[in-house]
């Protein structure tokens, strides 16, 4: 296959024109003709992940985040993301990345997150003018559970210690909001739709004050994100070798 043809697979769920406009979603690196047989799938793009990539033999990462988010000055040594670009310049490997354009599809990342959780008549949060793709989901609980129970849920869920979490006060969750990574900008979207919870990957502090009764829970950006990889490696299996990085690249730790 051609890096072209990988391009395809991925933009037939998730199309370049359903990205943020602030974002930067497409081919980071390498030439589209370029030939590719075996596929590395990442959250992130670090040196180690495209030393992993070499190791394994593929000439192709797929990311979820940009390792570009705004124009490079020069392509040298002085930050990570110039060198992940000479390394993977230098080992002919080349980089995609699939952010809010997966984000905002239809059975993209908050989808995924939204079955993890078993929501039901999943709509989104704020739908583009078409309807066709949009920021976050909103779905419905099978059985109304306690805030306490829901959170237990989620944190069996996504395996991770602890959560940050608005005040537990025994108020039924029935309708819940969802939005990976940085979603608090939701906030009000979830209100209209009616939810009662708001799974999100970061919020702010003072969107613990101005919830209006809303009940958060704040997975953290990469714990929230980290099914994503089997998103994408659903959309490559059948059509090309594709590895799930063993990575962990979560810059933030707890103690």
């Amino acid at each position: 296959m051609k890096v072209r043809d990988i391009m395809a697979l991925i933009e037939g769920l998730a199309p370049l024109h359903y990205q943020d406009e602030w974002d930067n979603c497409g081919l980071q690196v390498g030439l589209p003709d370029a030939d590719v047989s075996k596929v590395l799938v990442c959250l992130d793009v670090t040196e180690e992940i495209v030393d992993e990539a070499v190791r394994k033999g593929c000439e192709m990462i797929v990311s979820h985040h940009p390792l570009i988010f705004k124009a490079l000055k020069q392509v040298s040594c002085s930050t990570y993301q110039q060198r992940c670009v000479m390394k993977a310049i230098c080992s002919g490997i080349a980089i995609y990345s699939a952010h809010t354009s997966l984000d905002n599809a239809p059975g993209g990342v908050n989808y995924e997150i939204a079955s993890r959780l078993g929501l039901q008549n999943i709509s989104f949060l704020s739908p583009s003018p078409s309807g066709q793709w949009g920021s976050g989901v909103v779905g419905d609980l099978s059985a109304p559970l306690s805030d306490e129970a829901l959170a237990s849920v989620v944190k069996e869920r996504f395996a991770v210690d602890a959560l940050r979490c608005s005040q537990t006060l025994g108020r039924e969750i029935k309708r819940v909001a969802v939005c990976g990574g940085s979603g608090a900008f939701l906030m009000k979207d979830a209100l209209r739709a009616g939810a009662d919870c708001f799974v999100c990957g970061e919020f702010h502090y003072h969107d613990y004050f101005e919830n209006d009764g809303l009940f958060l829970l704040e997975l953290g950006h990469y714990q929230s994100e980290q099914y994503t990889i089997d998103v994408l490696v659903r959309i490559l299996e059948e059509k090309i070798d594709v590895y799930k990085t063993e990575i962990c690249t979560n810059p933030i730790c707890y103690r």
